[in-house]
C-alpha cells in the first residue's frame, strides 16, 4: 500500500506539474498579438481593392455590378442544390391583432428543409414583404425568434425571445411591427441558429470549428448563410399574399450584414434597411482602435477582401434605395470606419445620379435597434415600398 500511494503521489505531482506549466506556457519570441499577427498593417497596406468601382478598369457601371457580383459568388465558393420543390407546409396559424402569423416548414435547398414564421397582414393582397433577417449576438438558441413573437408553444423560446427583444430590440418584435403596418414578414434561422442548431445543443464556441469544417469540404458557412437569404428571398416571391416587386430586407448586426449582402447579390430586393453593421476592414481588423473581430466566420468570405471591402461590396445593390444606420455609442462598429465606409458608399451612389436612394445616419445609440430605430425603418420602406 505504501508503495501505491507514492505513485499516486508521483502521478498527480506530474499532472499538476504539467497543468501548471500548460498554463504559463509563454515564449519570449512571439509572432501573434491580442488576436492579430504582427504584421496586421502590412496586410492591411496590402487590401487595394481592385474591383471597388473607381479601382476596377470597368468603367460601365452595369458591366462592373455584374463582374463586381460575380467576384464575390466565385469567393462563396459553390451554392448548396436548389430545391426540385419547395412544398410548403403551414404547421400552425394564429391571428394577431391586424395580421395572422403561420409557422410554416419548406424545402430551401436540396440539402435542407427548414421553418420559418410568416406574417401576412388583413386585407387584399398581394402586399410589399420584407425577409428579416437576424442578429448574431453570439446567441445561437434563437434566431427567427428575435424577429417575430414566437407561438406560445415553447415557454422556454418564448422567455428567450422576450429577453433578447428587451435587450436589443427595445421591447418590440420587430416583424410583428411590420406586419402591422401591411408588411408581409418573412424570417427563418441561418445556419447553426434556432431550429438550425447543433444536435448536441447550443455551443458557441462550434460555430467556428463546423466552419473550418465546412472549407474542408469546399464550401463556406458563412456564404451558406448569405446563399440561403438570397433563396428564401426567391421563395418569398412565390407566395400568392407578396408583390414579388416590392420586396425588401432588413435587419439588426449580423442580420444588417446579411440584409446588404442580399441586397447586393438579389434582384428580386427592392430596397435594404440595415441597422448597426458596417465599416472599413482597416479600422475593424486592428487593435489600434481597442477592440477585436468578434464576428468570425459569420461574415468571412475566404479571399474576398483580396478584391472587394464591404462597402464596395454594399455599393453593388446602386442604385437601390438603402438606408443605415449605425450608433456613436456602438463598440462594436468605430466610427471612423463606419464614417469612411459610409462616405465610399455615397460617393457611388451620387456618381449614378442616385444619391437620393442613400442614406446613411449616425445616431447616439449603442449596439441595437430599439422603437425609434425601427419606426425609421418602417417610414424608409413606406417611403420606397408604398408610396
Amino acid at each position: 500500500m505504501p508503495l501505491l500511494k507514492n505513485k499516486l503521489t508521483t502521478v498527480l505531482a506530474v499532472l499538476l506539474t504539467a497543468v501548471v506549466s500548460a498554463s504559463a506556457q509563454k515564449r519570449d519570441r512571439y509572432e501573434f498579438y491580442k488576436d492579430f499577427p504582427m504584421y496586421a498593417d502590412s496586410l492591411l497596406s496590402q487590401l487595394t481593392y481592385p474591383m471597388a468601382w473607381g479601382n476596377s478598369d470597368i468603367k460601365d457601371f452595369g458591366r462592373w455590378k455584374q463582374a463586381a457580383r460575380g467576384k464575390v459568388l466565385e469567393c462563396m465558393m459553390a451554392p448548396p442544390p436548389a430545391p426540385k420543390s419547395y412544398g410548403m407546409k403551414v404547421l400552425a396559424e394564429e391571428r394577431r391583432d391586424g395580421y395572422t402569423a403561420r409557422k410554416i416548414e419548406f424545402n430551401l435547398s436540396g440539402f435542407y428543409r427548414v421553418r420559418a414564421y410568416l406574417l401576412v397582414p388583413d386585407g387584399q393582397g398581394p402586399f410589399p414583404a420584407v425577409n428579416l433577417l437576424h442578429d448574431h449576438g453570439a446567441h445561437l438558441y434563437i434566431g427567427k425568434e428575435k424577429m417575430v413573437r414566437p407561438f406560445a408553444d415553447d415557454s422556454l423560446v418564448i422567455a428567450d425571445a422576450d429577453e433578447w427583444v428587451d435587450n436589443i430590440y427595445g421591447g418590440q418584435f420587430m416583424g410583428d411591427h411590420l406586419a402591422r403596418h401591411g408588411y408581409v414578414v418573412f424570417s427563418t434561422d441561418a445556419p447553426m441558429w434556432g431550429e438550425r442548431g447543433r444536435k448536441e445543443g447550443v455551443d458557441r464556441n462550434k460555430y467556428d470549428i463546423i466552419a473550418g469544417n465546412m472549407m474542408m469540404y469546399g464550401r463556406c458557412l458563412s456564404a451558406f448563410m448569405t446563399y440561403d437569404d438570397i433563396a428564401s428571398t426567391d421563395f418569398l416571391a412565390t407566395l400568392p399574399e407578396v408583390d414579388p416587386k416590392r420586396i425588401a430586407c432588413a435587419g439588426c448586426s449580423m442580420g444588417a450584414y446579411r440584409s446588404w449582402m442580399l441586397a447586393a447579390l438579389s434582384d428580386k430586393i427592392a430596397a435594404c434597411a440595415a441597422v448597426c453593421w458596417m465599416v472599413t476592414t482597416d479600422v475593424q481588423m486592428t487593435w489600434k482602435y481597442g477592440r477585436k473581430e468578434n464576428g468570425g466566420f459569420a461574415n468571412c468570405i475566404p479571399g474576398l477582401r483580396q478584391y472587394l471591402d464591404y462597402p464596395h461590396i454594399a455599393s453593388i445593390a446602386c442604385p437601390k434605395p438603402m438606408l443605415f444606420i449605425n450608433g456613436t455609442q456602438d463598440k462594436l462598429f468605430k466610427i471612423p470606419g463606419v464614417e469612411k465606409a459610409f462616405g465610399i458608399m455615397r460617393d457611388v451612389w451620387q456618381s449614378q445620379g442616385a444619391g437620393q436612394n442613400f442614406e446613411a445616419e449616425l445616431w447616439p445609440i449603442p449596439h441595437s435597434c430599439g422603437v425609434k430605430a425601427q419606426q425609421r425603418v418602417l417610414e424608409f420602406l413606406d417611403k420606397h415600398l408604398k408610396d
